[in-house]
């Protein structure tokens, strides 16, 4: 059995390690995949040395939940940790159940999403998914995509989350979000202890370099790090003419630019994913990364892509196509933050 590194996020007892699984692709996001599939992938993280597993009530209608925790029971709990979220409450739909869910996952349209992140519904949804897992508890509980309801989850939710926190029935809470800048006044205004930002720190782009990891670094707080591919675009070798950034097509100067990138690592026997997972790594507020993972092939290529070596003078020759230098302390390269 392998061994990846983890960090403790801030005096809760909740350690995560550096690489996470994501189990949307377990909730059949644009495809469908099947329990014995999902199975193998989270047993191949284990044996990889994965201990930290990400899930949401969002990701298939509850599919990723109940997925997870079938394929997690039997495991020592300690040994563990698993996330999930909050703010969308599902709800019994039979009117569109022969319908598909209009989202990105290949579910029947049994339930429907209900934004709430009322006190009321943060204590409803977690009922609802310790029940689809069939776990005690879980370890850490973001507030997901709180975009559109700031006031609310700021003046509601996270006292709920608090208040459970403080009870014990959840090790740390947060936020997981699209954007840097509202995670960043989480951090800065809200007692949480960890935050998820998707897609905002990668090769590509690093507004959250401005805000947010300087506000964790400040507070205390953790990050974790997800779409760190930016939908697809970092996750090739070779960057083909249908990738996809943000889920859509590729703009074609984006495309010209990822693949000076990606020629500019392979001069330094470096792949595209193996830095685009190495350069989020680097920074000191960063505690794991979760990578949506289906199979279990799809495991072992990013922990192989995870624990590979990048060469300092890979970040000096990428300079000028990776990073806005205005966001990066003086004298600093993109590879080196501490």
């Amino acid at each position: 059995m392998s061994t990846l590194p983890s960090r403790e996020v801030r005096g809760t007892g909740v350690r995560m390690t550096s690489l996470g699984y994501g189990a949307a692709q377990a909730g059949n996001l644009y495809r469908t995949t099947t329990d014995a599939g999902t199975q193998e992938a989270v047993d191949a993280a284990w044996d990889a040395g994965v201990r930290y597993f990400d899930t949401a009530p969002h990701y298939g209608l509850g599919l990723s939940e109940r997925r997870l925790g079938a394929c997690l029971a039997g495991r020592p709990r300690g040994e563990y940790v698993v996330s999930t979220k909050v703010g969308r409450l599902l709800v019994p739909s039979p009117e569109t159940a022969h319908e598909k869910d209009p989202g990105m996952f290949d579910v029947p349209a049994a339930t429907r999403r209900v934004w709430d992140f009322s006190r009321d519904g943060v204590l409803r949804s977690l009922e609802s998914s310790l029940d689809r897992t069939g776990l005690d508890r879980f370890d850490v509980v973001y507030l997901h995509d709180p975009d559109d309801h700031e006031e609310q989850a700021f003046a509601e939710a996270l006292p709920a989350l608090v208040e459970l926190r403080e009870q014990g029935v959840v090790g740390a809470i947060g936020a997981g979000m699209n954007q840097s800048a509202m995670l960043a006044r989480f951090v800065a205004e809200a007692d949480v202890d960890v935050v998820m930002c998707a897609g905002r720190f990668t090769l590509l782009e690093q507004p959250a370099l401005a805000d947010l990891l300087p506000a964790a670094a400040a507070h205390g707080a953790a990050a974790v790090l997800a779409g760190v591919y930016n939908s697809g675009l970092l996750a090739h070798d070779v960057v083909p003419d249908d990738a996809t950034y943000d889920y859509a097509p590729a703009p074609a100067p984006l495309l010209d630019r990822t693949r000076r990138i990606a020629s500019t690592c392979a001069d330094h026997g470096v792949t595209l994913p193996q830095a685009a997972l190495a350069y989020v790594r680097t920074h000191p507020a960063v505690v794991s990364i979760v990578v949506g993972l289906r199979t279990a092939d799809q495991v072992r290529q990013a922990v192989a892509r995870h624990t590979a070596d990048v060469p300092d003078t890979a970040w000096d020759d990428l300079w000028d196509d990776l990073v806005d230098r205005r966001l990066l302390a003086p004298g600093a390269h993109p590879g080196a933050f501490g």
